[in-house]
């Protein structure tokens, strides 16, 4: 099915307008015969709706994919991936660090249908090799990985995904379609949460996949509207595209304040380690420089005084907001081992091989003055 938007309305607005219609008139039985059987158009929006194409169609050129598709959150767009791609006996290579959604989904969920699974390194490509096995059919990847900042090497890993007749998989929500095109590189299915910088503005919940080949973009297409995954709402579509508007702009300025933290940060006496692939200390410096356009604006540290010291940071903070989620022009500050990788999210030992120590803070660095930014992060951090 071609889902190339469709102009609607004579008067051409400037800005495409929210079509919140739940369906649409038909001219005669044998239209309304051909859209169901797939002739592009509108007959019903759980199947398509024309802002939320609008939407998916500035997606789908920044990315340089052959379809892409909207769904109601990130982990509605990562567990559609698994569901329309995987059956029962599967077995999916994914990776350590992982949002923590995607690691208690496989744990969880998708191991209790009968989807076979194994935790790698997930920087190491060739950690990837090894754990193939007779019945893989998926390496999923995500990098920047959350919440360490860990860089995959996206031209090997869409190599190694090609040389073994494998689907490969990334999740991109850290750098967002501006700053890196995995497709560019092999890749076969680029997931995005849009509720992060794609919407930009914390007003929104969404995700987004992004395909390759028209043949993968059909078939998770077809099945995810059997399923009733494509539901997204057309205000929040309305949103996406407003935020892809300014997206460049935005991650440009992103980039260059969390450059200028993670160097602040690097320099202070009560920080130990920092996390951010701009830096030259980060082991996969050269890697995130080869493939993304900027550096982002996630940046993670680790803070003396153990698992006291970060609460002492995360709640010291004035300009920093402590909230989960990240992308929006807002800073934000959490602390992953207590609130979006938890005991329930996942082990201590899956925390140990992720390298997520409870000294670890994450930062979603915002728009506002770095100067600003930077005074609010001493001021917490004397309180450690």
């Amino acid at each position: 099915m071609d889902k190339a938007v469709k102009p609607l309305f004579e008067q051409n607005p400037l800005v495409y307008p929210i079509v919140a219609s739940s369906t649409f008139r038909l001219k005669s039985a044998e239209e309304g015969h051909q859209l169901s059987e797939g002739q592009p158009g509108y007959l019903y929006s759980r199947w398509s709706n024309p802002t939320v194409d609008s939407a998916a169609e500035s997606i789908r050129q920044m990315e340089g994919a052959e379809g892409t598709l909207l769904l109601p959150s990130g982990m509605a767009a990562i567990s559609t991936s698994i569901i329309c791609l995987l059956k029962a006996g599967d077995h999916i290579v994914a990776p350590q660090p992982v949002y923590g959604g995607t690691h208690q989904a496989l744990k969880t969920t998708f191991s209790k249908w009968g989807l076979e699974y194994t935790f790698v390194d997930g920087s190491s490509v060739e950690e990837f090799e090894k754990a193939i096995k007779e019945n893989t059919k998926v390496l999923l990847g995500e990098t920047p990985a959350n919440p360490t900042m860990s860089i995959l090497d996206l031209e090997a890993f869409g190599k190694l995904g090609s040389k073994r007749g494998l689907l490969t998989m990334v999740d991109s929500t850290f750098a967002g379609p501006y700053i890196q095109q995995p497709i560019k590189y092999g890749i076969d299915v680029v997931i995005h949460s849009c509720t992060k910088y794609i919407g930009g503005h914390s007003d929104l919940t969404a995700g987004a996949l992004s395909f390759k080949s028209r043949k993968i973009y059909n078939q998770v297409y077809h099945e995810a509207k059997v399923l009733g995954f494509l539901a997204l709402s057309p205000f929040d579509a309305f949103l996406i595209h407003r935020g892809m508007k300014t997206l460049g702009i935005r991650m440009e300025r992103h980039s260059s304040n969390a450059m200028a933290i993670a160097e602040f940060l690097q320099s202070h006496p009560k920080v130990l380690k920092v996390h951010y692939s701009g830096l030259p200390s980060h082991p996969h410096y050269e890697t995130a420089k080869k493939q993304m356009k900027h550096f982002g604006g996630m940046v993670s540290f680790e803070v003396t005084g153990g698992k006291e010291g970060g609460r002492k940071v995360v709640e010291g903070t004035k300009i920093f907001t402590l909230a989960v989620s990240l992308g929006g022009v807002e800073s934000l500050i959490e602390h992953p081992a207590t609130m979006t990788h938890t005991d329930t999210v996942m082990s201590r030992e899956d925390k140990e091989a992720s390298r997520i120590t409870d000294n670890l803070i994450r930062l979603s660095v915002g728009l506002e003055d770095v100067d600003d930014l930077k005074a609010d992060l001493e001021s917490a951090l004397d309180r450690v």
